[in-house]
């Protein structure tokens, strides 16, 4: 079993910036391919970035690529999300997952069905 907790969420003026955490507890927590989602009011969740449990490969979403940055620290058992050039469609409740273990990011990282475990979101605003 795997736990997780995001934070760092907020209200922010667009073009602005906040940096997502994701805390992972138990016994496999650094192990996982790690990956976040976001869902908008009346949207589906939809894939933003992936991180391998090396933290050696990342993928990222045609939205967000060149603005946002995925991390992670397996010391800390915490992945980050770094969002840059914030727009107000990036507005939504940002959700991080974990996927299969020692993964390098081979096979659907980008569906919701690859990842076994969830936390509860935290909410990102983008006034305009």
């Amino acid at each position: 079993q795997v736990q997780l907790v995001e934070s760092g969420g907020g209200l922010v003026q667009a073009g602005g910036s906040l940096r997502l955490s994701c805390a992972a507890s138990g016994r496999t927590a650094s192990s996982h391919a790690m990956g976040w989602f976001r869902q908008a009011p009346g949207k589906e969740r939809e894939f933003v970035a992936a991180i391998s449990w090396t933290g050696g490969s990342t993928n990222y979403a045609d939205s967000v690529k060149g603005r946002f940055t995925i991390s992670r620290d397996n010391a800390k058992n915490t992945v980050y999300l770094q969002t840059n050039s914030l727009k107000p469609e990036d507005t939504a409740v940002y959700y991080c997952a974990a996927g299969p273990r020692m993964s390098q990011l081979r096979g659907s990282y980008y569906s919701l069905g690859w990842y076994d475990y969830w936390g509860q979101g935290t909410q990102v605003t983008v006034s305009s």
